[in-house]
């Protein structure tokens, strides 16, 4: 009975419903269908997943550069300080006032050259005083000499007692001790007059004058300094594993360190960068290490014409500490470090990439001298080096050799 009744209420229901309203409704089922299609359009393309290529990836093309063998020398470098191959403080030997600066500061003098002089008259007067007591002395002792003339014939005759004649021996032997003695005076009074020119004991450069004329000056006074500067010393100090280095060379040359130093030769970069074109030679090693710095004092002169080189000046001392032979370098731009590790790709002839860890020495122009790793002409990889991986296909082209820099980097100390 309800069911008929709804159906019956449905019928009337749908009895009154006008055509127009029949007409939107269809409008509206299509319109949903149509949105319906588009959305399952939407989701399908959604779900759809690229299909994945199959195979192995294509091979990467790198550049290779085989491992270099050569001997390679490696070159120590120091920070040299330079001085005067000799420096003399040019002091007074007499005191006294200044009178005249007899040189021009900063300009070079000779050995012997008078700088200074300081008033002479006290000092001519004291060599005119020894000179007259040395006349008197003179005198008294020809005086005894005739009295023993004098006398020695009359004691031989017993003439006169032989008490006598001793007597005037006695006498002239000590007027001969006065006349030495004011002699001596002499002398000295002399070097005091002589020693009032203050002059140059070496040949080179003078420096500033400390004094001004008209200074009472002592022998404790430096007036100025002079030092020699062709040649010039460059010090310098250098580790214990070093000095041993040049030891070894210098032996191998036929001498010590000292007397072999001419097969060591040594180069002078100054503070502008420039080399100085004289080489250099070791003429001092100090007698003992310094314990605290674990490294010892060395002095290399270096010809220095013209005195372009000053004491005080700095530069970095070099020269070759050994040789190393069959010595294998590899290009700095394949190195890549790693948690404290060089590494480098290595192409392997199964045409894939290995990463190998190098032991590394001293850098050597554009390469790396390598202690331990890889071997005599190993193709190393030198780019797309971000790109790879261990164990990656390549496909390598193999750059020309260039030619091998002997000429390491040290690092200054």
């Amino acid at each position: 009975m309800g069911l008929q009744q709804g159906t019956t209420a449905a019928e009337g229901m749908t009895s009154v419903i006008s055509p127009q309203d029949s007409s939107k409704k269809k409008g509206h089922v299509a319109a949903a269908s149509l949105l319906l299609a588009m959305g399952l359009g939407v989701l399908s393309g959604c779900d759809a997943k690229p299909v994945a290529p199959t195979g192995p990836p294509p091979a990467m093309p790198v550049t290779v550069v085989p491992v270099q063998q050569a001997d390679i020398p490696l070159t120590g470098q120091w920070v040299g300080t330079l001085d005067g191959y000799v420096n003399a403080q040019i002091q007074p030997q007499v005191s006294g006032y200044l009178i005249r600066q007899s040189y021009r500061e900063g300009s070079e003098v000779a050995r012997g050259q008078v700088l200074f002089e300081i008033d002479p008259r006290p000092f001519q007067a004291a060599l005119d005083q020894a000179q007259g007591q040395l006349d008197q002395a003179k005198a008294l002792l020809g005086l005894q000499q005739t009295n023993v003339n004098r006398d020695k014939p009359l004691a031989d005759a017993h003439a006169i007692a032989q008490s006598q004649l001793d007597t005037d021996l006695a006498q002239k032997a000590q007027a001969a001790a006065s006349v030495q003695a004011a002699q001596a005076a002499v002398a000295t009074a002399q070097l005091n007059l002589g020693f009032t020119q203050v002059r140059s004991l070496i040949s080179g450069i003078a420096g500033q004058a400390t004094v001004q004329v008209g200074n009472l000056v002592s022998p404790q006074a430096v007036l100025t300094s002079v030092s020699q500067l062709n040649p010039i010393k460059a010090y310098f100090s250098i580790s214990d594993s070093e000095y041993l280095g040049l030891v070894q060379r210098s032996k191998a040359g036929g001498g010590d360190l000292l007397n072999g130093a001419s097969k060591i030769p040594l180069t002078l970069t100054l503070a502008n960068g420039d080399a100085h074109p004289g080489k250099g030679r070791i003429v001092f090693v100090d007698r003992q290490m310094n314990a605290q710095t674990g490294a010892i004092r060395i002095a290399a002169e270096f010809p220095n014409p013209g005195n372009v080189l000053r004491p005080g000046q700095f530069g970095r001392v070099s020269a070759d500490t050994e040789v190393r032979h069959n010595g294998l370098l590899i290009p700095q731009v394949a190195i890549q470090e790693l948690q404290g590790l060089q590494q480098v790709y290595v192409a392997g002839a199964d045409g894939k990439a290995h990463l190998t860890t190098v032991q590394l020495g001293p850098q050597i122009g554009t390469n790396w001298l390598v202690e331990g790793g890889v071997s005599a002409g190993q193709l190393i990889i030198t780019d797309n080096l971000m790109k790879l991986r261990d164990g990656a296909p390549v496909t390598p082209h193999q750059a020309p050799a260039a030619p091998v820099d002997q000429t390491s980097n040290p690092v200054g100390r």
